[in-house]
């Protein structure tokens, strides 16, 4: 699981390297597509005695929408894109699927408990991740950043080093109170409440990458993105709708208290039974 992370937040930085931030959201929309088609393969491989169902055909449906999404996207954007960042992006998507999928299994390892599993992962990546920064040839980089001769700049801009400083802190916080956000919005709301928000969250994220980056949104980006989200929306109000028909189900199964009539009784144990009749023997 931790290897999955890592390789999941590197492809993920080397597909923002090579696309636009309006552009992320596109290169990594397989995401859901790629969690259904896992889940289900991992579920035919389970050798539990109650497997998960496979997807119905509303949730097929839905995929097919994110799908064309993305490749309405990639075909349609009107730009020059960067074959690589989409790679990596398709990549991203396939991992953080995986990721999605081995989190289910690994949450019995601490317990069931979401944020002790955040937290051992995250902190067992850092660690992974330091010898793979001098594998990967950026030690030198990090040390002159750290420990090098200060560049003269100018008074309206920031140097490297706080530059650096300054956005891992900012991503850090920023990316801790969204985790903490995600999982108290799927706890107190809705599930399609939480689906709206990510929405609202993969929209804005779009529309800071032009604010801040002067990223271009054309008319095939922007139709791969509401299709992408139009696909995401139906597909958890579609598993909302099923998992609530499921528990209708659950609750309407008979219970151990029948009726004859207009009387009710209750099952009792045959001990019960048994040590009743014992008493009335010895009266």
């Amino acid at each position: 699981m931790v290897g999955l992370n890592v390789l999941g937040l590197s492809f993920s930085n080397y597909t923002l390297k090579y696309v636009d931030a309006s552009f992320y959201q596109i290169a990594r929309g397989l995401v859901l597509p790629f969690t259904v088609l896992i889940s289900t393969y991992s579920s035919s491989l389970s050798l539990s005695s109650h497997p998960s169902p496979r997807p119905s055909l509303p949730i097929l449906l839905a995929c097919t929408l994110v799908t064309l999404g993305f490749f309405t996207g990639v075909l349609l954007d009107g730009t020059a894109l960067s074959l690589v960042g989409i790679s990596f992006g398709v990549a991203s998507s396939l991992i953080t699927a995986t990721h999605s999928v081995v989190i289910k299994q690994s949450l019995g390892v601490v317990g069931g408990s979401a944020l002790a599993l955040s937290w051992y992962t995250n902190a067992l990546s850092a660690v992974v991740l330091a010898p793979l920064l001098v594998l990967a040839g950026e030690g030198g980089g990090v040390v002159r950043l750290l420990f090098g001769e200060p560049e003269r700049v100018t008074a309206d801009r920031l140097s490297p080093l706080a530059t650096f400083l300054w956005g891992s802190a900012i991503t850090g916080v920023l990316g801790f109170m969204m985790s903490i956000a995600s999982l108290l919005s799927i706890k107190v709301t809705s599930p399609i409440t939480h689906m709206v928000s990510s929405a609202v969250r993969g929209v804005a994220a779009s529309l800071l990458g032009v604010w801040l980056f002067h990223d271009i949104i054309t008319t095939g980006r922007a139709s791969s993105i509401a299709i992408i989200l139009l696909g995401s929306i139906f597909y958890t109000w579609v598993k909302h709708q099923e998992s609530q028909a499921a528990s209708n189900g659950n609750s309407s199964k008979p219970s151990t208290t029948s009726r004859r009539g207009s009387r009710e009784y209750e099952r009792l144990k045959m001990d019960d039974v048994e040590a009743g009749i014992r008493e009335k023997e010895k009266q």
